[in-house]
């Protein structure tokens, strides 16, 4: 391919990125955004292919967020070149010197128009080799899209994958992934310059999510969640909402910085504040408004990443469970986790709410929440006002916490559920708020529980050592 012909399909993917963003800026249409990038590199990788006359039998496909159709401004394009298993055969004759020789020929010419290439030669054989060992690659592949080439080598891959994929151990092996990202952010989606994309309520969670949907054959819009029962019609709506927001968030990121960046740095958010036409409201700044609705929704996003994760893993292995053992009139233990025997035991008797917390903490063998208490513990969250607060009893339970074990951890918890600041109101009041400063960490609520931690900490014997003077006193 000449010269000329390289700078023409440069120029029309800065013509067609450049008519994208100023779409976006008049009508702030996100999907809009996302699939029209990825149709616009489509339509260019098809005719670069059919101008070099690639070998008939290898297909070029889309994967990742690519595969997915969804393109942020300056996200990299991820490619696999598909061989059948004679073209991959190291053994073949010339014609697979020739397809390997027009191969790196292609993968030239995309980097030589500017695209930031992530990309992969592999045979059928290959690819569900690779998958097998990294969840990594077989996710990438489970949104695998054809863009052009030989039909027949695509379909045969896609038949295959499928039947080497296990939903149960693909949802396994996506939780551990995840709790390892969580590890790596520190367990918290609250720290004051979070990545939008990986950390903890970042938009990594809503894609686990669809993964493992995908995975399951339960497709790939949260409707198709509704309809298998595993979500109600608002819960489907918040999902929408929720990764609406980051999606936007992540999009103007992406045209402030021009380049491929997910953290939210003390660089860029007053400028993205202003994007969002967020203006400052007596002594908070506007980037600190923005920043207290991210932590919020990312809250939600937590909440309906566990939810879903546990719904789909009942849904899975629906005859693998143990009967229920009963442990008052209001709960019992399902497959080691809390659970309510009635769903409106939260709306009818309030106190349950923080019966089910000093319950959580008083029982070392629950691991946590069924996902039933977990939706009935959300929507119940109104019923804890002032008037909830004075209740002698109610007041009581609270207090009872604090003897408990586990303290923080079910603090946390209550958090994470907008019970802890419904009944302290002034709590409520800082849920999410961040202090613009190197100094502070972590939002003003997740500073306070990590002081309380720190405290509570001083009166262990197995952590006297850390601050003697302190566990003295």
């Amino acid at each position: 391919m000449n010269p000329a012909q390289v700078a023409a399909f440069r120029a029309r993917i800065v013509s067609g990125q450049a008519a994208l963003e100023a779409a976006w800026h008049e009508h702030r249409d996100s999907d809009a955004m996302l699939r029209g990038r990825s149709a616009l590199l489509d339509g260019v990788l098809h005719d670069i292919w059919l101008a070099l006359a690639l070998p008939a039998q290898i297909a070029l496909v889309a994967v990742g967020g690519y595969g997915a159709g969804k393109m942020y401004p300056y996200s990299d394009v991820d490619l696999l070149i598909l061989c059948d298993d004679e073209t991959g055969d190291e053994t073949a004759d010339e014609a697979a010197t020739e397809t390997q020789s027009s191969i790196e020929m292609l993968i030239g010419l995309l980097w030589d128009i500017g695209l930031d290439l992530g990309h992969s030669v592999r045979t059928t054989q290959e690819c569900l080799d690779t998958a097998a060992r990294d969840i990594t690659v077989q996710t990438a592949l489970l949104e695998a899209r054809l863009i052009t080439g030989n039909e027949t080598t695509f379909a045969d891959f896609q038949t295959q994958f499928r039947a080497q994929l296990d939903p149960a151990e693909f949802l396994t092996a996506k939780r551990l992934e995840q709790a390892a990202r969580y590890a790596k952010y520190n367990e918290t989606a609250f720290a004051l310059e979070p990545n939008c994309k990986e950390s903890p309520g970042g938009l990594r969670d809503i894609q686990v999510i669809r993964w493992v949907t995908l995975a399951a054959g339960l497709g790939s819009d949260w409707q198709a969640l509704v309809e298998a029962k595993l979500i109600d019609s608002l819960e489907a709506l918040q999902l929408e909402q929720v990764e609406i927001r980051l999606t936007e968030l992540r999009i103007e990121l992406h045209l402030l910085v021009r380049r491929r960046e997910e953290r939210l740095l003390f660089d860029h958010q007053e400028q993205l504040a202003g994007a969002f036409n967020i203006e400052a409201q007596g002594n908070r700044r506007a980037s600190e408004i923005l920043m207290q609705r991210y932590y919020r929704n990312a809250k939600r996003v937590t909440q309906l990443n566990v939810l879903l994760l546990s719904s789909i893993a009942e849904w899975l292995q629906p005859d693998q469970h143990p009967p229920a053992v009963l442990i008052d009139e209001h709960f019992q233990t399902l497959r080691s986790l809390l659970d309510i025997r009635d769903e409106a035991v939260f709306q009818n008797s309030p106190k349950t709410i923080l019966e089910c917390f000093r319950l959580l903490m008083a029982r070392g063998d629950l691991k946590g929440l069924t996902p039933r208490t977990q939706r009935a513990l959300w929507r119940a969250r109104g019923r804890i006002d002032e008037a909830f607060s004075e209740v002698p009893e109610h007041r009581a339970l609270f207090l009872d916490l604090f003897k408990q074990k586990h303290l923080i951890r079910v603090l946390r918890q209550m958090n994470q559920y907008g019970i802890l600041g419904r009944y302290l109101p002034a709590f409520g009041r800082i849920v999410g708020q961040m202090q613009h400063d190197l100094f502070h960490v972590y939002t003003v609520d997740q500073h306070i529980l990590q002081v309380m931690r720190n405290l509570r900490r001083f009166a262990m014997l197995e952590f006297a050592h850390e601050y003697p003077f302190c566990s003295a006193l």
